[in-house]
Order: structure tokens, then C-alpha cells, then sequence
């Protein structure tokens, strides 16, 4: 295999895991906090800048349901999406600010 294929693999992998946290509406600090991790590991998972080790990519999977083999799948989205799922009733996950 080689390095882009193991790159693109990592990428790949960090946006089902995107997909899926998102799926659970859980928010990148939610999924933090529940696997004792910092949101700027997180971060950098859903982004494709960590390689996991097969513990983690178990710990989250089951976390978030799923089988460790779901979260080797081809991603639906092409880029990592935003750390909070979108909320019902606001364009995009647009916030609206108090005035």
C-alpha cells in the first residue's frame, strides 16, 4: 500500500467517524468527554491527522454503536463536516444570537 492510499485511509476513517458522532448528535466535546479524550484529539481524527490504533478505533466504535468495521466504509461527505450536528429548525445549524 502506499503512503497516499494509507493517507487517504486515515482521512476516510476520520470522516465516518465524523459522520457517525454526528448521526448520534453527539457534538465533538460530547464524544470527548465520553471517551476521556480532548477535543483537539477529536479534532484531529474527524480532520484525518491521526492514525488510530486498533483500541481507539474500537473504543469509538462502540462508543457510537457501531462496529469497528463501519467505521472503514466509504464516507458519504468529502470533507470533514463541523463539530455540531446540526440543530432542528435553523438554516444549516445556523445559530441565532440573543440581542
Amino acid at each position: 500500500m502506499h503512503t497516499r492510499d494509507i493517507d487517504d485511509t486515515v482521512r476516510n476513517v476520520g470522516r465516518r467517524v465524523a459522520e457517525l458522532r454526528a448521526r448520534a448528535g453527539l457534538t465533538q466535546e460530547r464524544l470527548a468527554e465520553r471517551l476521556g479524550l480532548s477535543v483537539k484529539y477529536i479534532q484531529r481524527v474527524e480532520g484525518g491527522g491521526e492514525n488510530l490504533t486498533v483500541r481507539s478505533l474500537a473504543r469509538i466504535a462502540g462508543l457510537l454503536g457501531v462496529a469497528v468495521t463501519e467505521l472503514f466504509r466509504k464516507p458519504r461527505t468529502k470533507k470533514a463536516g463541523p463539530g455540531r450536528p446540526k440543530r432542528k429548525g435553523t438554516a444549516a445549524g445556523a445559530r441565532t444570537k440573543a440581542r
